[in-house]
């Protein structure tokens, strides 16, 4: 049974966000590009770039929010005793793997 209550949450400052928040609307603006090429029937090609460049925006993204939550999320859960967070990461590198 899940509530609000017991839903993790991360709190990042103001700076923090607004780097991830910037980097999330420039994917969607190269998603949205990808889109305009399509619907102008852009070359195959052209929208394979772009779309490998959104890939590795994606990537560099996780990436950031990975070393963030290593840093601060995991070392302060295991700080508080709570070892459970090991799992947790264990499970997040399978589906980064």
């Amino acid at each position: 049974m899940e509530c609000s209550k017991c839903q993790k949450e991360t709190h990042r400052d103001e700076k923090s966000k607004k780097e991830l928040t910037t980097r999330i609307n420039r994917i969607i603006g190269q998603m949205n590009g990808v889109k305009k090429m399509i619907d102008e029937n852009r070359y195959c090609d052209d929208v394979l770039i772009q779309l490998s460049a959104i890939d590795k925006s994606i990537k560099s993204l996780a990436t950031q929010m990975l070393d963030y939550h290593l840093h601060n999320c995991l070392v302060n859960s295991i700080k508080s005793g709570d070892e459970s967070v090991v799992n947790e990461i264990t499970d997040l590198f399978k589906r980064f793997g």
